[in-house]
């Protein structure tokens, strides 16, 4: 008897939080479909810290099942070597993951410590968190960047008192060589998110998603998942790939409704500073705000900052001397 007893109390298990039930109408991302098979996120896990983990069960899952996010499910928490992963897939660039992820492993800590506990006088000890985004959005980033928390803090002076970190990886088709040959998941994910993008710009979205599934299935691209998932993932692509152009269109018609106000008030808005320093329609309220963070900051350089924030060096350089 003891010893089923010790047995079921080394058990690895999943846990879920009892949270409001959510929206039928809320749908996964392709990239969390795939990588929620444990064998998949172990070695998506082991390309990123260059480890060599073999059983799929020394991961213990600890998603909150019903967060959600604009609609869409993003994201992955897992423990594993006393760490807890945080992972987050991103098809647009948001600089507010942070303040997201302070969220979300606030409630992951509510879930894992016992509350009791924490007005005892021995130390409750909490498995440390890291955050990894994968991103594979239409922006041109570098293959590795940092987001941090700080950078929303108006009117920081010295250190900040908190500070969360996520390390931003681009998994479009072309960047990260040694974690797309290290995990073939990610790879053959990218070249499918690559497939619907050439063929979106030629087609119907539903076409081109359709092709893409076929053409991958063909040339043995995620096969496997995509013939036994077939229907879904297009339905899923589709929902994805709509959410992407319109999160475009609600931040292009946030920088004309910036631009707008501020002709008529007559003050140089981030926006109208935008324009009247050469600044094309297409550059962001947030792109530019981003650079001047980073310029603020002074640990990142021009080419640095252009590639982060999408827009060119001369524009960088236009901001740093406005400064």
């Amino acid at each position: 008897m003891a010893k089923r007893k010790r047995k079921l109390q080394n058990t690895k298990k999943t846990f879920t939080v009892k949270v409001p039930a959510a929206n039928r109408n809320y749908k996964d991302t392709v990239f969390r479909m795939l990588f929620s098979n444990r064998k998949n996120l172990l070695s998506l896990y082991n390309a990123v810290n260059q480890r060599d983990y073999k059983n799929p069960d020394d991961l213990e899952i600890v998603t909150l099942e019903n967060a959600i996010y604009m609609g869409m499910k993003n994201d992955l928490a897992f423990i594993i070597d006393t760490n807890l992963y945080l992972y987050e897939h991103q098809s647009t660039y948001n600089p507010n993951i942070p303040l997201r992820d302070l969220f979300y492993i606030s409630n992951e800590y509510q879930k894992l410590v016992d509350k009791k506990s924490l007005y005892s006088s021995t130390l409750q000890k909490i498995p440390a968190p890291n955050f990894i985004e994968f991103y594979n959005g239409s922006t041109i980033l570098s293959d590795c960047t940092e987001l941090k928390l700080s950078s929303a803090f108006e009117n920081l002076s010295g250190e900040p008192k908190l500070e969360l970190t996520v390390t931003v990886l681009n998994v479009n088709e072309g960047h990260n060589a040694e974690l797309m040959q290290h995990c073939s998941t990610l790879k053959e994910y990218a070249q499918y998110v690559a497939r619907v993008r050439h063929y979106a710009a030629n087609m119907s979205l539903n076409q081109a998603v359709e092709c893409a599934v076929d053409e991958c299935i063909k040339e043995g691209i995620l096969a496997e998942f995509l013939s036994k998932n077939r229907a879904e993932v297009i339905s899923m692509s589709i929902f994805e790939y709509d959410k992407e152009l319109e999160e475009k269109k609600l931040r292009k018609a946030e920088y004309e409704a910036g631009f707008s106000d501020g002709e008529k008030s007559g003050h140089k808005t981030g926006f109208s500073e935008g324009r009247e320093s050469g600044f094309s329609e297409g550059q962001s309220h947030a792109a530019i705000e981003t650079a001047r963070r980073m310029l603020q900051s002074n640990k990142f350089t021009i080419e640095e900052i252009a590639k982060f924030s999408g827009l060119s060096q001369q524009e960088v350089e236009t901001i740093s001397s406005d400064a």
